[in-house]
């Protein structure tokens, strides 16, 4: 069950890992990486196809915070790269960051990370939305998969 459809949590931001999808790790990886950034993050709902990994929810209530991930390859994979290609043209791009649009043209696959809030829970005196949780998943996705972790609102390389 998406987390779109839970009246607890509310919608915050995407961000993507793309890669190439012969890197493409198995749904028992993916589950592995994220279970290993601690007790913190709880991984449920994890959906795979006989090729592999489909999708997963990733909750962390210590940050008030859930992610949905969900595995995606193909044409609107690489359509979207050329599109981040070419508004990254205009950027000043240094050392690092150079590497991570130059790999951008092998890649046909991405991990789509949907943001969430936990407001169910959420009162006066209660912390907000941490997101050093979705960092560290994007990270740990990234390294995963040998892929390069994006925030598309700023097309920021992470």
């Amino acid at each position: 069950m998406s987390l779109f459809s839970d009246s607890n949590y509310q919608y915050r931001e995407t961000y993507f890992v793309l890669f190439n999808s012969e890197d493409c790790p198995s749904a028992e990886d993916v589950q592995m990486v994220l279970g290993s950034l601690g007790p913190r993050y709880e991984a449920v709902n994890l959906q795979k196809t006989e090729s592999g990994f489909e999708s997963m929810t990733v909750k962390s209530p210590r940050d008030f915070s859930a992610m949905d991930i969900i595995y995606t390859q193909g044409e609107e994979v690489t359509s979207q790269i050329e599109e981040i290609q070419e508004a990254m043209r205009n950027t000043t791009l240094t050392g690092d960051d150079i590497k991570k649009v130059m790999a951008l043209k092998e890649f046909d696959a991405r991990f789509e990370i949907f943001h969430f809030e936990e407001t169910a829970t959420a009162t006066e005196d209660d912390q907000f939305l941490d997101p050093g949780g979705l960092l560290l998943v994007l990270e740990a996705l990234a390294e995963l998969c040998n892929g390069v972790a994006l925030d598309p609102q700023s097309n920021s390389l992470m």
